[in-house]
């Protein structure tokens, strides 16, 4: 099998060309003597780089910039001018990178991009719907491979003898920005997390990789980056949009570029393992000792990876500060060395093949304020025999439902006014039998097939109830979560009352565009029966009308709280984009 990223070293992509040889002009930083003043942004390459609000571009259906050239650039009127942003966290985290290019430049940093399918396995979820406004939740998975496949990350990760072995995904983290780009969440999984892989075919060679069970980390030995964008799928429900893989020697080049990242200890703390060596208290790490303090695990918390994705939460938390905070990245050269090593440094899917299209997307989420930024670790509890980790029952189910239903992990959704929810009553619902109905079945998984007949079935079961224009969709669907959607706030009564009689719960019915009139997507989430699971289905003949203040007076009993009740569990160890008070628990064995 092929080497993925690593193997793009630099004397594999040959010396990088000047930027006057490719078109970077330093002079467009400087706003003349006398020059008039220019408030405006600088367009994008390629086009405005504004986004619609979506997170999917101008399409509605993803960042997906033409990628060539704009007819003109109105010049930066200072320095700090902003024309690349990026967001790469962790092992991948670079955003609001600064740069006025040339159209030869920005082929260039085209040409350094790796690229790689998104999705190895046989069965793809469906995308998330968008909401009322049309907007989308946005999902992409950052990975942090252990390539060695090149000299720069043999020197910086050793193992000379691994040289040749298929790399491993040794960080994985799923962030999830919300629809309405008011929150963001970013939840890790420990490497050494053993789930079912699902079958993936690589498109390079065709080879096939039996499904299996085995820790997360070695699902990019199966085919690459798109097997553990499978391997998530299958085991949170979340579609994922995108990914970004980045190496050894892009962490060192990024750290190095933004000036450094600040990080705590609450002891000296050394890792021989990972050459990390810090005194008590604050300090900035960068270059290799930035990739140290990211790879260090023996010297964190138990010496565990646990500790080694809490430290990987604080050190992306304070970089994100620093890099929305622009004060890294004012100089000339250090934007060109942030955009070198941003480009060299990052596979990603063809969804996100251009620099264009990471500028949308990062233009997307600069949106997102820090302190609505929220860390997570997937709850987990070790195995029976203690040699991986598993995730927890309960609280990790009820995280990955959280991001399935675009519910912000902090707590504070019930901050602000939600789409799905109309301010006003809901006017009562008309008769069941004037209520049309679109039933689909979403019951397939990448680990299971769909159920055969199952949007007829209840649309059947739904007929007899009263509601006689329910009908059966077969149109392909995938996804986790029951949900009863409907196109206009008009007609959110009908919909609760088509929930009503199922036993749906109200925090799964919701307000979307992308729908003509109420449907039912029957999710992996009920494969049998006729009522929801865990509820009690009301099939009398009240029409499922609205109490007073506009919540549905009936419905199930199994959880049914509002969103805004919830908050990512204890269990999460969540950290907040803002708190600059973190600091890590030094493991006493690796003490100075």
């Amino acid at each position: 099998m092929r080497q993925r990223n690593g193997g793009r070293g630099d004397e594999e992509r040959g010396s990088a060309p000047s930027a006057s040889e490719l078109g970077w002009d330093d002079g467009l930083y400087d706003r003349g003597p006398g020059g008039p003043e220019d408030t405006a942004e600088p367009d994008a390459p390629g086009g405005s780089g504004d986004s619609d609000g979506s997170g999917r571009g101008d399409d509605g259906d993803g960042p997906r910039g033409s990628g060539g050239p704009a007819p003109a650039r109105k010049p930066p009127s200072t320095v700090k001018r902003r024309v690349f942003r990026w967001f790469v966290v962790a092992t991948s985290v670079l955003i609001l990178g600064t740069a006025g290019v040339g159209y030869l430049y920005y082929r260039h940093l085209n040409g350094n991009l790796g690229r790689d399918a998104l999705n190895l396995g046989d069965h793809k979820l469906d995308p998330s719907d968008p909401n009322g406004d049309g907007q989308r939740p946005l999902n992409i998975l950052l990975l942090g491979s252990d390539s060695r496949a090149s000299k720069a990350n043999v020197d910086l990760g050793g193992s000379r003898a691994d040289a040749d072995r298929p790399p491993l995904a040794d960080v994985q983290m799923l962030l999830h920005v919300s629809a309405d780009r008011s929150n963001m969440s970013v939840v890790s999984i420990p490497r050494d997390t053993r789930v079912d892989i699902p079958k993936c075919t690589d498109n390079d060679d065709d080879e096939v990789y039996a499904a299996t069970s085995d820790r997360i980390n070695s699902s990019l030995q199966r085919g690459g980056p798109g097997c553990t964008v499978a391997t998530w799928e299958a085991l949170t429900g979340v579609p994922v949009d995108h990914f970004m893989m980045i190496d050894f020697a892009g962490v060192v080049s990024m750290a190095d570029a933004v000036g450094g990242v600040p990080v705590c200890v609450k002891d000296n703390v050394q890792d021989v393992k990972s050459g990390l060596k810090l005194k008590k208290g604050r300090s900035v790490v960068r270059g290799e000792q930035a990739l140290q303090w990211l790879r260090t695990r023996h010297g964190f918390g138990d010496g565990t990876d646990i500790g080694r994705a809490k430290a990987q939460h604080l050190y992306m938390s304070s970089m994100v500060r620093q890099l929305k905070a622009g004060t890294k990245l004012s100089d000339p050269s250090k934007m060109r060395d942030l955009a070198e090593s941003a480009t060299k440094a990052l596979t990603v899917d063809h969804g996100l093949a251009s620099v264009k299209q990471l500028y949308d997307l990062g233009n997307d989420l600069k949106r997102v304020p820090t302190g609505r930024i929220t860390m997570a670790t997937m709850p987990w509890q070790y195995s029976s025999g203690g040699s991986y980790v598993e995730p927890k029952p309960e609280d990790a189910d009820k995280l990955f439902a959280m991001l399935r239903q675009d519910v912000a992990l902090d707590g504070k959704d019930g901050k602000k006014a939600r789409p799905d929810k109309p301010s006003e009553p809901a006017d009562t619902a008309p008769p069941k039998a004037e209520i049309p109905v679109r039933v689909m079945n979403g019951t397939g998984t990448a680990v299971q097939a769909p159920v055969s007949g199952r949007a007829g079935n209840l649309a059947e079961w739904l007929n007899t109830q009263g509601f006689t224009q329910a009908t059966a969709d077969q149109t392909p669907k995938s996804q986790t979560d029951t949900i009863v959607s409907y196109a206009t706030t008009d007609q959110r009564a009908d919909a609760l009352a088509v929930a009503k009689a199922l036993g749906v719960p109200e925090r799964l019915v919701k307000h979307s565009s992308a729908v003509r009139g109420v449907t039912l997507v029957i999710g992996a989430d009920w494969r049998t029966g006729t009522a929801y699971p865990g509820s009690t289905p009301d099939t009398g003949d009240t029409g499922g009308s609205d109490g007073p203040s506009g919540e549905e007076s009936g419905g199930s009993d199994d959880g049914g709280a509002e969103p805004e009740d919830e908050k990512a569990p204890d269990s999460a160890d969540s950290l907040n984009g803002d708190d600059e008070t973190a600091c890590m628990d030094v493991n006493p064995n690796n003490v100075w």
